[in-house]
């Protein structure tokens, strides 16, 4: 090795290894915060509305006739054979007659959007969101409807969206990751950490868990038992010897990852516990959240804290629920029930909060599952998959406030007005960024691959959708 003082800085490594995807990966979380504004990752992109997003991804398949779409046929017809022609069952055998919607509708805010009586805190943002009721999905299979939402695709394997973002927008904190997943304490969602892989991209791009509790990021504080000294001894070795390794390896952007983590790591050991440290918000504030109610107490504090992530600069946060609980195969009713009350107060709280402080126009909250439910019952009060239509809301970043777009049939089981597929809303999503969705593309398998992949999926900007 060198004996000269410091031979590997983080400036001659990047010059070792300016021909590798490496050095692009460390430029990107490691170098300084990109100024918003200043000019996008990628050339030939748009001017922005939105630097962040805030994703609420509810796993499972919400019930959008129970929920956002109201159709008075289901309770005409309830109970009755369905008379709507074929419909694509995914378990054929259980399939019964139409399920009528259990919960009143009815309309809110000036804009007169009809939404669940489970749902009284959406209502009361509904002019600052934009209802789609006209989604579709190519798969209705969770696992491979998962990817599709998140990957643009249903093949496993690919980058997510946030780490799409990411790569087109870089960091601006370099204190924190730049894509934070907040976990559920209960466990991991259906398909795991797939749900915020990188894929092919660089390593350094995919989500960071955090976790509920005093330990939010594994094996970021010092053991207790080390002294101080020692462990900067050591780091400062470690340092030494991955340049001196990723020098020779510029191509492993895996390495390149590891080496940026540790440099984080180091940062976020002041960083995270003052990013989640919640005894500076207000007692109002906390109120907002539910965090004084059991019911709402766990998701509401998740959703502050994404909104305290976004504040400092995080680029994109995303809360998930342990398993698929909006997977109503039966007791339908009940489990909508429980479901929006655990988390519609607290969702709703963080538009209002962003609203409050002036970020929403910058930030997009998102509300969507992976497909819809079916007309039919399944067994006595279930409802099974649909991937032919189910609805999503977004609030701010450009999107148009107080609007619904689009339409299903009599009974909400197809889209067929207006309809958006989810490579549509991916672009239209990166377009309120700044993105261009045709030209934010990386090099796989010898093709220009990208999150929309236009190619195959036709996808376009649904200008309707934004302000």
């Amino acid at each position: 090795m060198n004996p000269s003082p410091n031979p590997y800085s983080r400036r001659a490594f990047l010059g070792h290894s300016a021909g590798g995807l490496g050095a692009l990966a460390l430029a990107q979380l490691l170098g300084p915060a990109r100024a918003f504004g200043s000019g996008p990752a990628i050339p030939g992109h748009l001017r922005p509305r939105a630097k962040a997003v805030i994703s609420l991804f509810q796993h499972g398949g919400p019930s959008q006739m129970d929920l956002f779409d109201y159709k008075p046929a289901l309770n005409r017809f309830h109970g009755k054979p369905y008379p709507g022609g074929n419909l694509e069952i995914h378990f054929d055998k259980q399939a019964g007659n139409v399920l009528g919607a259990p919960y009143a509708f009815h309309p809110h805010g000036q804009c007169g959007m009809e939404l669940s009586e489970l749902l009284p805190h959406t209502g009361s943002i509904a002019d600052d969101i934009t209802l789609v009721r006209s989604m579709n999905t190519g798969s209705v299979d969770h696992e491979s409807a998962l990817r599709i939402l998140h990957t643009g695709r249903f093949l496993a394997g690919l980058p997510t969206m946030g780490a799409w973002i990411l790569y087109g927008l870089g960091s601006e904190n370099e204190n924190l990751p730049a894509y934070v997943v907040l976990s559920d304490p209960g466990g991991l969602p259906v398909d795991g950490e797939r749900n915020w892989s990188s894929g092919f991209l660089p390593a350094v791009y995919q989500g960071t868990p955090f976790r509920s509790g005093d330990s939010p990021v594994f094996h970021l504080q010092t053991p207790s038992q080390v002294p101080s000294q020692a462990r900067i001894n050591q780091l400062a070795l470690l340092k030494e010897l991955n340049l001196h390794q990723a020098a020779r390896y510029a191509e492993n952007t895996e390495l390149a990852a590891r080496i940026a983590n540790f440099e984080t790591a180091a940062r976020m050991q002041s960083a995270v516990p003052e990013a989640l440290d919640l005894s500076g918000e207000s007692a109002v504030t906390k109120k907002m959240y539910g965090l004084d109610n059991p019911v709402t107490e766990e998701y509401g504090r998740r959703c502050l804290l994404a909104r305290r992530l976004v504040e400092r600069g995080v680029r994109f946060v995303q809360l998930f629920l342990s398993g698929q609980p909006w997977d109503t195969h039966d007791k339908n009713a009940e489990r909508l029930k429980g479901l929006c009350a655990r988390t519609d107060q607290p969702s709703a709280a963080l538009v209002k909060d962003l609203k409050a402080r002036g970020m929403l126009d910058s930030t997009v909250v998102l509300w969507t599952g992976e497909f819809g439910r079916l007309p039919v019952s399944q067994g006595k009060d279930g409802r099974d998959h649909n991937r032919h239509a189910f609805s999503l809301w977004a609030a701010g970043g450009g999107f148009k406030a107080g609007y619904v777009h689009g339409a299903t049939d009599e009974f909400g089981y197809e889209s067929v007005q207006d309809v958006v597929s989810v490579s549509d809303f991916h672009a239209t999503l990166l377009h309120t960024l700044g993105l261009d969705h045709r030209a934010l593309t990386f090099p796989h398998e010898g093709r220009a691959s990208s999150l929309t992949d236009v190619e195959v999926t036709g996808a376009k900007i649904v200008p309707a959708l934004l302000a």
